[in-house]
């Protein structure tokens, strides 16, 4: 096979959902039994070939490796794990990868019978969900699916030549967990030199496939991880791009990184026998200080700029990324143009969104506008900036137009925000808001509660989708949300729950629903992304000042109210999360935006404390999210998120009792700002890492109460009161009952009524085998806790 260069024009990445979430709903379908295993390889076959053939539509080369063979069933990573047989110890015997990968992948991603599925947390500082692989001493590890090589063999049979992609080995490792029967000290990079060959092996088979490039995707090169242990990580990626770049009868080789900065890692990959190496100079600049050895070697090699922006939904400045993508010819003459990252993180495309105003289209770009974009400037760069004048022009155009439109800056909100001062950031002090809460709600030791959502029935999304079709009335989609609402409430007070929420039947997300109701956003109608598997989200685009239209959520917790004597709690999304979940405006700092949204929540809370709610929970689940990737920029980042959850919350009365939920994240490294929010409890997902959370919240010094998950709501399982019991027990052990609640990791929308009220009841049951282990204890000893 000859060598072929790199293309000119790329991206790292596309949207596998299919342009009508065709992903999904085939995944659901299959789980449900209404897809056999044959006509969903099937579906997912038009998928990919659907992908492949819009991206030669819309300037992609069907034979020149401009394509990416990215398509993934459910995670990326769970895909590279699979791949070189990385699985638990726990399912020997229960799937074989090597006979159906498929197979073996689901049950990995959703757990098996008693068998747990793999923890789950955010990739880098994005809102995509990736499994986290289970690696120990003796993870045997071999070829054991050859997914991508068959997909790379069906694009050839096609006529596509594709450049099939992976996580590569470093990330691979460095994004893995222990299994837990490993030794402790154990660590997953320790088998890297087990591990290279595989990949090695995999070259081989996508080569003879007929891949002639490959790309392997090390974004941790551009995190604080490589930056902690940066000559041991730097070292072993010498060795490992050493090794591969010398497999022989080897495809050509593209090492990717991504979602930041580089720095020495560039250095480390100049020196290895690699292609051409990837570089994310939307979040990341080239190294100011290149040594003339790099120089030399870079020289021989082609730079993949990442100038088009793979995270964000606006039109951006063409012109600056040409100049970009043309200062990288400092280093090589060989450049090629590529999004930043994989486009899995924006929508298809914005053409479908004929309902949006025309001015706001046209501020914005998504996956399909950004292929354009990344073959515009990479004309521009080869034939020169006047052949793409036009496109250059209309770009700035855009962009100052959307600086200067009206709402962009609202000049009465600014200035609410320049009276603020300390005061409006504290409450009184937690000791005596927890003795007024006390006196108010009289909760039992180790109170029960649920993260907010009820399961969402076909009924509520048909009566949703018939309201906003027309078809209904307001008042007939009211009367079937209170309904929802009723059955909820009766279902807790069935179930002996002790704090209730009203179940969230009228929201259709988290953010979304709030998006709806506040100046300064707008929503898609086609606009999904993929969170994890076949969970897709419409990020609203935040592109103006925020402020309120009115109360939010306060007539439906009133009505939840109105039908119990048990407390129940309002439900608000936080400022961050919000944030996170939403294509931001990018022309003034997140803290600003920030604290607007923070404003317009504090006025909610107000209403609903007017309203008679005494319980309010603020979801903060991406505060660990947006943590930038270098320690450095953490303080900073830290500052503002924790200023603008206690601006929105800092106005309530004492006797309010304020709760926040976190979830899906790795924790340790934020516990210091999650003690600053101040909130009177704090729920954490915990259930579905085993309690791992927990010595760390202990040895913390938190003080404040603590809700870790004991209810995996991740997987189809019903957790068994033993288990529940356990999880449980070892937070008692750990935590003061005092100051325990006891709750599910997230909320139960994406489960069946069936399943969680199962889960629910023996979640109940396991609460009261606790509290009367307690008692006894306390009884025999009083000393005891």
């Amino acid at each position: 096979m000859t060598a072929r260069s790199f293309p000119r024009g790329t991206i790292l990445g596309y949207p596998r959902l299919g342009r009508k979430r065709e992903l999904t709903k085939a995944l659901e379908a299959h789980w449900a039994g209404r897809l056999t295993a044959g006509e969903f390889a099937a579906t997912t076959a038009e998928i990919r070939a659907a992908i492949r053939e819009r991206l030669v539509d819309i300037g992609l080369g069907r034979d020149d490796s401009s394509i990416p063979e990215s398509f993934s069933l459910y995670d990326h990573v769970l895909d590279a794990a699979v791949t070189v047989g990385a699985i638990p110890s726990r399912f020997d015997g229960e799937i074989d990868a090597q006979a159906d990968e498929v197979d073996a992948s689901f049950a990995l991603a959703r757990g098996r019978g008693d068998l747990a599925p793999l923890a789950m947390t955010k990739w880098f500082d994005t809102n995509y969900h990736y499994l986290v692989p289970e690696i120990g001493p003796h993870t045997h590890f071999r070829l054991s699916s050859n997914r991508l090589v068959r997909d790379v063999a069906e694009a050839r049979a096609a006529g596509f030549v594709t450049r099939p992609t992976i996580v590569g080995p470093v990330t691979l490792l460095l994004l893995s967990t222990a299994e837990s029967n490993a030794t402790d000290g154990f660590q997953p990079f320790s088998r890297l030199a087990d591990l290279v060959p595989v990949y090695a092996r995999l070259l081989t088979e996508l080569r003879d496939a007929g891949a002639e490039w490959v790309q392997l995707d090390e974004p941790a090169l551009a995190s604080d991880v490589v930056s902690v242990n940066a000559s041991r990580v730097l070292a072993a990626v010498e060795s490992t791009y050493r090794e591969l770049g010398s497999t022989p009868e080897r495809p050509q080789l593209f090492v990717s990184t991504a979602y930041g900065d580089v720095g020495d890692a560039l250095a480390t990959l100049a020196a290895t026998p690699v292609d051409a190496i990837g570089l994310d100079l939307v979040r990341g600049t080239i190294p100011s200080r290149i040594d003339s050895g790099t120089r030399a070697r870079l020289a021989d090699k082609t730079l993949v700029a990442g100038v088009i922006d793979g995270r964000s939904v606006w039109r951006g400045d063409l012109e600056a990324a040409l100049t970009a993508a043309a200062d990288v010819r400092r280093l090589t003459s060989t450049v090629s143009v590529s999004s930043s990252t994989s486009l899995i993180h924006v929508p298809h495309d914005v053409t479908l969104e004929t309902h949006l105003e025309p001015r706001l289209v046209s501020w914005l770009s998504f996956a399909d506008q950004k292929v354009e974009q990344v073959g515009i400037v990479a004309r521009g760069l080869a034939r020169g900036s006047a052949s793409v004048r036009s496109d250059l022009e209309a770009a700035s155009i855009a962009l100052s137009d959307r600086l200067g439109a009206p709402g962009v800056h609202d000049r009465s909100v600014r200035a609410r925000i320049s009276f603020l001062g300390e005061g409006d950031r504290s409450r009184v002090p937690w000791e005596q808001r927890r003795e007024a809460q006390k006196r108010t709600f009289g909760l039992p030791p180790l109170p029960t509660t649920t993260i907010g959502s009820f399961p969402q029935t076909d009924r509520i999304r048909q009566a949703r989708a018939r309201y906003l079709g027309g078809f209904d009335s307001a008042e007939t989609y009211v009367t079937v949300i209170k309904n929802e609402i009723a059955e909820v409430i009766a279902l807790q007070e069935e179930l002996g729950l002790d704090v209730l929420v009203h179940g969230e039947p009228e929201r259709n997300d988290m953010v979304q629903y709030f998006a709806e109701n506040l100046e300064g956003f707008d929503v898609t109608l086609h606009g999904w992304v993929q969170s994890f598997g076949s969970l897709c989200t419409r990020p609203p685009i935040l592109w103006g000042d925020v402020s309120r239209l009115g109360p939010i959520t306060v007539g439906w917790s009133r009505y939840a109210q109105s039908l119990t004597s048990k407390p129940v709690k309002g439900m608000l999304t936080g400022p961050v999360t919000i944030l996170a979940w939403s294509f931001v405006r990018d022309d003034q700092p997140l803290g600003d935006t920030a604290a607007q949204l923070a404003l317009a929540l504090r006025d909610e809370i107000a209403d609903l404390e007017a309203a008679g709610i005494g319980i309010i929970q603020i979801d903060e689940p991406a505060l660990r999210e947006l943590l930038p990737l270098r320690s450095v920029d953490h303080e900073h980042y830290l500052a503002w998120s924790v200023a603008a959850f206690r601006l929105a919350t800092a106005g309530a009365k004492p006797e309010t009792q304020i709760h926040t939920h976190l979830c899906s994240s790795h924790f340790g490294v934020v516990l210091d700002a999650i003690k600053k929010l101040d909130a009177d409890v704090t729920s954490i997902e915990s259930a579905h890492s085993r309690m791992r959370i927990i010595d760390d919240i202990a040895a913390s010094g938190f003080e404040h109460d603590i809700g870790p998950g004991v209810y995996d709501i991740h997987s189809t399982r019903v957790p068994s009161v033993d288990e529940v019991t356990e999880l449980l027990a070892r937070a008692a052990e750990a935590i003061d009952v005092e100051r325990l609640w006891v709750n599910p990791d997230c909320g139960l929308k994406t489960r069946g009524y069936e399943e969680a009220t199962a889960s629910l009841r023996n979640v109940l049951e396991a609460a009261n085998r606790v509290r009367q282990r307690v008692a006894e204890q306390q009884a025999a000893s009083p000393s005891a806790r």
